[in-house]
């Protein structure tokens, strides 16, 4: 989606989900805003196609600000007001969820500047300094009963409910990201090109989207490979997390390491005792970053975010939110994989342990990549 279809779309969130049901008399700031800037809420009207989003040229970016600035002014006063504490709730999901876009408004950007051949450069910097990739290395994990799911204490999205018990057998994690000199060796021995270590949908979309590399990824000379970036284009960093894998990527490299994907249940009750630290976003260097040596599991949090082996289903008990908020994660619960930890463009803060992200197994355009996991 375009830049300001973001901003206008959250300020829209606002206006949708908490002024207009909770401030009597709302007047918005342009009626046709809520046809333009409406996602996917079905219970709150029609909308425009999302294919067409590309094509909205008015309202100028200038006006979305206004129009973005005429809703913090009536959160603000409502939040001053009698009804503040009541309304608390919704405007916190509404900040979470602009945290989400901050994310995808930068994949979006760098999508849209990929398509040129001049390879735009979002905003200079200057590159970590090159750096050895640790050492692979397997981490045990006993299994067992473990509590999967919110514990409680802050927020938490609606699929991140009700905490439930979860049996896992006993298993092993890679300490860190695969990496980018990884995945060239899974190319080089033909992966790309061998029908047995893909998924039936995978090995379709292979030929039919004629793929042979991570998306951004382009061979200058035989094997000489360069990866475009928010800062331009570089050579590839053979100790960099690989990441803009689709799920049917990261699964055929699994299978060719002769090791699976974590489910999303196994990641969880390995990071339960980490704080949710790491490299996420830092205007300086808008992508992964090699694996700092040290023992346990590495890049847990942050760099790229990790396809997991589950599909996105409710948890045991799972009942969407009253109303139109209802709409925000559960229709989605088919067709999708779980991915966690979150990456280099999320904002700090925003992740916990049981968080849950969820794209299409094709989804390519995001910070994605992969931990390999195995059965002890």
């Amino acid at each position: 989606s375009p830049t300001k279809w973001h901003l206008a779309h959250t300020s829209w969130f606002f206006e949708a989900v908490v002024l207009a049901p909770m401030v009597g008399g709302y007047r918005p700031w342009d009626a046709r805003c809520h046809y333009l800037f409406n996602s996917y809420y079905e219970s709150l009207g029609p909308r425009q196609p999302r294919p067409q989003r590309g094509m909205i040229t008015r309202p100028a970016a200038a006006e979305i600000l206004q129009y973005r600035a005429h809703v913090d002014r009536a959160v603000l006063e409502l939040l001053a007001g009698a009804d503040g504490q009541r309304a608390a709730t919704l405007i916190e999901l509404g900040l979470q969820h602009e945290q989400q876009h901050q994310e995808l408004l930068l994949t979006d950007i760098k999508h849209a500047l990929s398509l040129n051949p001049y390879d735009p450069v979002y905003t200079a910097t200057i590159a970590p300094t090159a750096a050895t990739a640790v050492p692979f290395a397997w981490c045990d994990f006993p299994g067992g009963e473990v509590q999967i799911g919110h514990a409680g204490d802050g927020f938490a999205y609606d699929n991140e409910q009700p905490r439930h018990a979860a049996l896992l057998r006993p298993y092993q994690l890679a300490n860190r990201l695969t990496t980018c000199g990884e995945y060239l060796a899974f190319i080089a021995d033909g992966g790309y090109r061998r029908p047995e270590l893909w998924l039936s949908d995978g090995w379709a979309a292979v030929n039919a989207a004629g793929w042979q590399a991570p998306l951004y990824w382009r061979e200058e000379d035989r094997g000489a490979w360069s990866l475009y970036t928010l800062h331009g284009r570089h050579p590839l960093d053979p100790a960099q997390p690989v990441c803009h894998l689709s799920f049917y990527e990261a699964a055929a490299y699994a299978a060719w390491a002769g090791a699976r994907l974590p489910t999303e249940f196994e990641w969880e009750a390995a990071v339960a005792d980490q704080p949710p630290a790491g490299r996420f976003l830092d205007p300086r260097w808008l992508q992964p970053r090699a694996a700092t040596p040290g023992p346990g599991l590495l890049q847990a949090f942050g760099d790229a975010w990790e396809w997991t082996r589950s599909s996105y289903d409710p948890y045991p008990g799972f009942r969407p939110l009253p109303g139109a908020v209802g709409e925000y994660n559960g229709k989605f619960m088919v067709g999708q994989l779980v991915l966690r930890g979150g990456s280099c463009v999320s904002p700090p803060g925003h992740l916990r342990a049981s968080y849950r992200n969820f794209f299409p197994p094709a989804a390519r355009w995001q910070f994605s990549g992969l931990r390999l996991a195995r059965d002890l």
